[in-house]
């Protein structure tokens, strides 16, 4: 039966082969950070550099029998002095050829988000996608600018529809947000008289540096060849966290008057804006945002409450510091958790999101996990938006959720 040492024990998989017993480790994983990275080290006080690792090599890297990350090796430090040999790794996942390189040159047309992401990913080896949202959309227009990473395709395509990229830890890339119906995973405990206390140290802190409280998005549109005009207004984005979408009451007599300040679909369109609030914020902040060229005025509407979600999200930081690398129930700790929090001393009991973890641990330093939180419903909130219910409707909406295969 393993025991719970083994449970945390850290392996790292080069050429078939595991390698474990690190004097020191560190893995990290964080929504907001493009690429995952470890590095570990380990002393050989009588022995030799292990063969067979190079720079590039693929690794995997496991905590007991769980896969944490697919990648490569970054690089190798090999160190020999009187006390003996120390080795020391250091990679990233999968994203990290996405960070470092260029995308291929394409320019395509009517186009879907899937098509662009397996265009952009494919050549550079990625081959397992999935759209975790409700749906995705189609764009009118995607090129490249030469010289542009990957990365920064791969981000400017997914924003269009309000989503995100990341990896899961089988390697696989994931589009889209995180389900906040889903159950909290674990339940962290800090009290004054010490019962039930499962946290080592826990801080948060507030700021309004990069909170505002309305947030106006404008942008310029191409012409589009294969769409008739449309009613064009300035819309106010609200929901639970921000503020949500409202149409424009403007009379059929008013739109002559409004294609004349903005465009129509056929010849382009120079006025599409759009409007977020943050009722958090109870004092007026204003902020204007130019994000250039847009493919819609929906597509202006992510846009926008993608942009709030984000200032929202900067306001508040929370980070506790636990025991070991997984909670009570033997989960390893993974960015995307709801994790409920209860601390008489900060006067909190909510539910928190999980936005990024760090395993460390080593000989002298212990098995510790520091767990990075934000507020809960406000990251990426149009993956999984309420869904509307329709009269007339009585068959079910399709799976939205699959594989994508580009291979």
């Amino acid at each position: 039966m393993p025991t719970q040492s083994d449970n945390n024990t850290v392996s790292i998989i080069v050429n078939g082969k595991a390698h474990s017993a690190w004097s020191r480790y560190q893995i990290d994983s964080d929504f907001l950070v493009p690429a995952d990275a470890w590095s570990v080290s380990l002393g050989l006080p009588e022995g030799a550099f292990p063969t067979g690792i190079t720079r590039g090599a693929p690794v995997q890297v496991k905590i007991g029998a769980d896969v944490v990350m697919i990648g490569r090796i970054d690089r190798i430090r090999r160190a020999a002095s009187k006390r003996g040999l120390t080795l020391s790794l250091s990679g990233r996942d999968n994203m990290s050829i996405l960070v470092d390189c260029a995308a291929p040159l394409l320019t395509s047309r009517q186009i879907g988000l899937e098509e662009v992401i397996a265009q952009v990913v494919r050549p550079l080896g990625i081959t397992k996608i999935q759209l975790n949202a409700e749906s995705s959309m189609r764009n009118d227009k995607i090129s490249t600018e030469p010289g542009e990473r990957a990365w920064d395709l791969l981000h400017r395509a997914c924003a269009g529809r309000g989503l995100w990229p990341w990896f899961s830890p089988d390697g696989t890339l994931m589009i889209g947000g995180p389900d906040y119906t889903a159950p909290p995973v674990a339940t962290l405990i800090l009290r004054q008289d010490g019962k039930g206390n499962n946290v080592i140290q826990l801080d948060d802190e507030s700021s309004e540096d990069r909170s505002f409280s309305e947030l106006t998005v404008l942008a310029q549109g191409h012409a589009h060849t294969t769409k008739k005009s449309k009613k064009l207004a300035i819309v106010d984005v609200d929901n639970a966290s921000t503020a949500t979408a409202s149409e424009s009451d403007d009379e059929d007599n008013d739109d002559d008057e409004l294609d004349m300040y903005t465009g129509t679909a056929e010849t382009g369109m120079h006025g599409l804006n759009a409007r977020a609030y943050d009722p958090s914020v109870t004092h007026y902040r204003p902020q204007i945002i130019v994000c250039g060229d847009a493919e819609s005025q929906e597509q202006m509407n992510y846009r926008a409450r993608k942009a709030m979600a984000d200032a929202r999200l900067a306001g508040y930081d929370m980070t506790a510091v636990v025991a070991g690398h997984r909670t009570s129930d033997g989960r390893l700790w993974e960015p995307g958790q709801r994790i409920h929090v209860i601390s008489d001393v900060h006067g909190i009991n909510a539910v928190y999101f999980l936005m990024g973890r760090e395993f460390v641990g080593g000989r002298q330093d212990g098995v510790r996990t520091t767990l990075r939180l934000k507020e809960d419903g406000v990251w990426i909130p149009d993956a999984f938006p309420k869904k509307k219910r329709k009269r007339h409707r009585k068959h079910k909406n399709k799976q939205q959720l699959g594989i994508v295969d580009v291979g």
